[in-house]
């Protein structure tokens, strides 16, 4: 995750941290993140199929995208203060990733353009499991600030980590999702290896998609 500027002195909930309508706007972007973080902890427990849970992570990167790209599109927010209030630790999510590692074993490391004006282009090698804790890390982290009543401070982090690390994150996982499914549902061949294809078909065997 991207940090702030280091040493950032503590500060309390300010009941007039933002206007009401940004308020309102930050509380439908804490539901967003909130619903997103909820559904992924449930995925990595095992809570569905493999196939199922492919389907399932192409529904929440979407819903969570579109919380970026309002974000995104909004005016930049300015935190009410100087320095980063101390949130505590960020949460452990080692074994959340390890969980999904398996999940997704055979289609978890994929291959992504990272900067489509660049050229040439730069393909770069991820892991879905790898990504999609980073994009949870950095959501969870405005999420404390959110319920600590720094409203302002959770838009701010929200929007600006958006823009530099999981906006992009999720854009390719996004993307690497929706070539699982579009293979499954029309058999087009992936350019990757034989047996990512096979585990590919295996995992969505049995999804209802």
């Amino acid at each position: 995750m991207t940090e702030q500027t280091p040493e950032r002195a503590s500060a309390g909930p300010d009941p007039a941290d933002v206007s009401g309508e940004l308020e309102e706007f930050g509380q439908q972007i804490a539901d967003q993140v909130e619903s997103f973080l909820l559904a992924l902890r449930a995925i990595a427990r095992g809570d569905c199929s493999g196939g199922e849970a492919i389907s399932l992570l192409l529904l929440e990167v979407s819903q969570v995208l579109l919380a970026g790209g309002r974000l995104g599109v909004h005016t930049d927010f300015t935190p009410a203060d100087e320095y980063e209030p101390d949130v505590g630790p960020d949460p452990d999510l080692d074994a959340m990733r390890l969980r999904l590692a398996v999940l997704l074993e055979g289609v978890d490391a994929f291959t992504v353009v990272f900067d489509p004006y660049v050229d040439p282009p730069e393909l770069v090698s991820s892991l879905l499991s790898d990504d999609l804790t980073s994009i949870a890390a950095s959501l969870a982290h405005g999420l404390k600030h959110h319920r600590a009543g720094r409203f302002s401070e959770a838009l701010w982090w929200w929007q600006f980590s958006y823009m530099s690390s999981w906006g992009n994150d999720a854009s390719a996982v996004l993307r690497a999702l929706q070539s699982v499914i579009t293979h499954d549902r029309f058999d087009v061949d992936f350019d990757g290896e034989a047996e990512q294809v096979e585990a590919a078909d295996e995992m969505l065997e049995s999804a209802e998609l």
